[in-house]
């Protein structure tokens, strides 16, 4: 079955390296959008596609519009584009945000589009390392009913794994996400500070601790973060845990508040 045409609006890490996978899946990318030029240059990563400013120009070319933009511009641009002609009754029209619900794309439904949001579990340090990332990915997807199905196999064209979230508990689910990511890196970011208050500077205090973090993860992964768990706390060490306390009480009080 013949894939969708697709419009890219918004050429980020996220909007490129998605395209690049729904590329190599068969999906013809004919059109792409950034108000940024430099951004705009990767657009000769999508050979044939239209490379335009004009969000709705690129929306109207396409039945699959994915806006890629950051979460507080999705819904001004879906506005745009609907106001400039870029939707039309059938299209379907895609955001990702993790936090943002269907609401956004609110004028694309009210002109007869479907809508749906479908939101990576996944870290983006650059657009390359999306692509190795984001197979095997869990997503989150919300969608209208009607193309639920459709938006469920994105996702697997994309490599990933479907995780149907209703539109009510997204702000939920995107908080665990930021949990699982930006908080983890917050702590080490704490664990790296102690180690280079023993004089040691960054790169070897990443050293030091990255095998044990790994470990730790790999352990997680295959038994669940209850059992583990290891070290003073599992072992109910209250005499090292409060040695601990104390050496932080006058190296670093500012973390005892964490």
């Amino acid at each position: 079955m013949a894939k969708d045409t697709v419009a890219i609006i918004g050429l980020g890490k996220v909007g490129t390296a998605v395209g690049l996978l729904l590329q190599a899946s068969g999906y013809p990318i004919v059109a792409v959008s950034d108000v940024d030029a430099t951004a705009l240059k990767r657009a000769s990563r999508f050979p044939g596609a239209r490379a335009v400013e004009a969000c709705s120009d690129a929306a109207a070319l396409a039945r699959c519009i994915l806006i890629t933009t950051r979460d507080d511009r999705i819904g001004p641009v879906c506005e745009e584009v609907c106001r400039n002609g870029g939707i039309r009754p059938g299209d379907i029209c895609v955001h990702m945000s993790g936090a943002g619900g269907l609401d956004l794309l609110a004028p694309a439904r009210l002109l007869g589009a479907q809508v749906a949001s479908v939101h990576p579990i996944q870290s983006f340090a650059d657009v390359d390392g999306a692509v190795a990332n984001l197979p095997g990915s869990t997503f989150g997807v919300t969608a209208d009913p009607s193309i639920l199905d459709w938006a469920c196999q994105l996702v697997r064209d994309l490599g990933g794994v479907p995780l149907v979230v209703a539109e009510s508990e997204k702000t939920l689910y995107h908080a665990a996400a930021c949990v699982a990511s930006n908080y983890l890196t917050t702590l080490l970011s704490v664990v790296e500070d102690l180690y280079r208050s023993l004089g040691v500077d960054a790169r070897s205090a990443r050293q030091a601790f990255w095998p044990l973090v790994l470990g730790t993860l790999r352990n997680i992964e295959a038994r669940g973060p209850v059992e583990a768990l290891t070290g003073p706390i599992a072992r109910g060490d209250v005499g090292t845990l409060r040695r601990h306390l104390a050496s932080l009480r006058t190296a670093k009080p500012e973390f005892l508040d964490m």
